[in-house]
């Protein structure tokens, strides 16, 4: 990092600033990074801090940094470094919403894993 800033959502309240310092401390660099951390409101903030070159560095979702043109993706954390990072996705018991099941179902579907996948998601299987 040298003398720049390394962005990254905040660490108390941002899944991804969560995952990020759980991280860095798993890989045992916490403490040499901590006072470099300009901690931001959510991902795509962390994002553009780095994107206009007010970070040197930053830790977003590998689907923000695909999504912004201005960045290039400089390596990953290995997948043991912290907690699986899963979005499931579920109609709720009193939903009243009559549009939700074709909503899911829409979800469910290989056009929409195809679009997923081409922003960098991985589909998990269904766990009915």
């Amino acid at each position: 990092i040298g003398d720049s800033k390394l962005a990254m959502g905040d660490v108390k309240a941002v899944p991804a600033g969560k995952y990020g310092k759980a991280a860095l401390e798993s890989l045992g660099v916490w403490s040499s990074v901590e006072s470099k951390v300009a901690q931001a409101e959510n991902v795509r903030a962390a994002l553009k801090l780095v994107s206009t070159g007010e970070a040197g560095l930053g830790i977003v979702y590998a689907t923000d940094a695909h999504a912004e043109k201005g960045v290039k993706v400089v390596g990953t954390f290995p997948e043991d470094s912290h907690a699986p990072i899963i979005y499931p996705v579920a109609q709720t018991a009193d939903s009243k919403d009559k549009d939700a099941p074709a909503f899911l179902k829409c979800l469910e579907s290989a056009k929409a894993a195809d679009l997923f996948k081409a922003q960098g998601f991985t589909i998990l299987a269904p766990s009915n």
